[in-house]
């Protein structure tokens, strides 16, 4: 006997198999494609969170913790794991491409949903223009090691540190698009193979690093105290976003329900080691107060223990197709997340539009495109940064609640991996990002208020009048059964076919609309 599916009230909640059948319904057509496998997943993975967080986000961090950035780590990492977790399980669950808005969807509410959505438009779309900043950075650094010329710090540099555009940001982002617009199973192969890549250059830089380790450098360990390290933890964590970008690919991915928890924990766990091993060899090769913010520092590092501009370049050629791939991996996940809104009705209907010739989003991919190359050329590095970091820890709590949630509202709702230790795992995670939040600073908080403030009006001017889900719920016509969730449905029907026929009538509901 299945246990009793329990259902809030007063919410605008889709179920989770509408979710599915709606994903499952345009494979039907000319929409996405399930090309991805599960090696593929992995390196999109650790493609989307390896890049400017560590090559160019070190040398922040070390300013403000000192040698104990090595602890920063630790922790920014461990509010991760915790949240990974119910990525993951929610993931399996829920394999669309809305990742956590789609989670919050079907747990708080369309309210909460939109909010979560809008906040996602920082952790991707808003650090996607953070991490095109630092492109230049470490392109002038190659350029420098290869040539002795290097573009001008006015063209190539943020305001505020002695720049006026920057125009790699531009280039890296209009390159990106150009990639993502071709197609899923090109944009995968080569993120893999810069995956693959940043990962030997990294390893590369621990081994030089390690060579000149000197334990002198780790005194005194943490200068200033744990308020230090919380605000290094809190800009440590910038360095972890993207790992739930993996299940942007919900609907892209083969045989998701297994391949997204393994992809989420894998890619996590690599880089979670990876990390901690470059935090330890870049302190014990040069003092934290020779790293603290200095642009490029990993070159900077491996110039001063090779004696040589060579070694520099090397770690500059990684950092530049690192970077590279974080950017074609984070507007891939905000172009999907902005296509689900879409799909729903909340954001225009242009997001939906999937090109028949290449099963790929265009108009939305060019638009993200267009509109985060702005504040790529023209915001500094730093206040994206606070902003981004502070927005996806407010997305991990929403989803670590949304995990909680769907365990009670759905327990009948098959999932191939579940949270360990529930209920406090996720209750942790939850803690763990309101840490991580607070270390952001007031100035941080005020901003993040402010930005909220304007997705609840969007939401109520635009998003909740052209919902499909309320315009679906007001039309006092019969609905269509695609439309009712199966936990309004008869139990004595059974909740498998119950659960069939939703899916049954939901794929047909969304081949129409389409």
């Amino acid at each position: 006997m299945r246990p009793p599916v329990f259902r809030p009230s007063g919410l605008r909640i889709k179920s989770p198999d509408i979710l599915v059948a709606e994903s499952g319904a345009d494979l039907e057509g000319n929409g996405l494609k399930r090309s991805m496998g599960l090696f593929q997943l992995i390196c999109f993975g650790i493609g989307a969170i390896v890049g400017t967080g560590i090559f160019v986000g070190l040398s922040d961090t070390v300013a403000e913790a000192g040698p104990a950035v090595i602890v920063s780590f630790v922790l920014a990492a461990v509010t991760c794991v915790f949240t990974a977790f119910s990525f993951a399980e929610l993931g399996g669950a829920i394999p669309v491409s809305g990742s956590a808005y789609s989670y919050a969807y079907a747990t708080l509410g369309e309210r909460i949903a939109f909010l979560v959505g809008w906040c996602l438009l920082l952790e991707y779309g808003i650090s996607v223009s953070a991490v095109a900043v630092g492109w230049g950075q470490y392109l002038n650094e190659l350029l420098g090691s290869l040539t002795g010329w290097q573009l001008p710090a006015a063209l190539s540099q943020p305001p505020g540190d002695g720049g006026i555009v920057n125009i790699p940001a531009v280039v890296v982002m209009v390159l990106a698009a150009l990639l993502l617009v071709r197609g899923i199973r090109e944009s995968a192969r080569a993120t893999a193979a810069m995956a693959v890549l940043k990962l030997a250059i990294l390893v590369l830089f621990c081994v030089i690093g390690f060579s000149a380790f000197q334990a002198g450098n780790l005194s005194p360990f943490a200068p200033e105290s744990v308020a230090g390290i919380t605000s290094g933890a809190s800009l440590a964590f910038f360095s972890y976003i993207g790992f739930d970008a993996i299940t942007t690919a919900g609907e892209e991915v083969r045989d998701p329900r297994r391949n997204i928890p393994i992809a989420i924990m894998v890619s996590l766990g690599v880089v979670t080691v990876l990390y901690c091993l470059v935090a330890v060899s870049a302190i014990g090769a040069l003092s934290a107060d020779q790293v603290a913010g200095r642009p490029a520092a990993l070159s900077l590092i491996v110039n001063h223990v090779t004696h040589s501009t060579l070694g520099g370049g090397v770690i500059a050629f990684g950092a530049v197709v690192a970077i590279a791939s974080v950017v074609l991996a984070v507007m891939y996940g905000q172009t999907r997340i902005l296509m689900s809104m879409s799909r729903d009705g909340l954001v225009p209907r242009i997001f939906e539009r999937v090109s028949p010739r290449t099963s790929t989003p265009v108009a939305n991919t060019w638009i993200v495109a267009v509109v985060f190359a702005v504040p790529a050329a023209v915001v500094p590095l730093d206040a994206v940064m606070n902003l981004s970091t502070i927005g996806t820890l407010a997305v991990m709590a929403v989803v670590n609640l949304s995990v909680m949630v769907l365990r009670r509202t759905r327990p009948d709702l098959p999932r191939r991996f579940r949270v360990p230790l529930f209920p406090v795992s996720p209750v942790l995670g939850v803690g763990f990002c309101l840490y991580l939040m607070y270390g952001t600073g007031p100035a941080t908080w005020l901003q993040f208020a402010g930005f909220l403030v304007a997705g609840a009006l969007l939401y109520t001017c635009y998003g909740r009048r052209r919902s499909r889900l309320g315009a679906a719920s007001q039309d006092p016509a019969p609905q269509d059964p695609a439309l009712q969730d199966p936990a309004s449905q008869d139990p004595a029907a059974g909740a498998d076919e119950a659960g069939a026929a939703t899916v049954s009538a939901g794929a047909g509901a969304a081949a129409r609309e389409g």
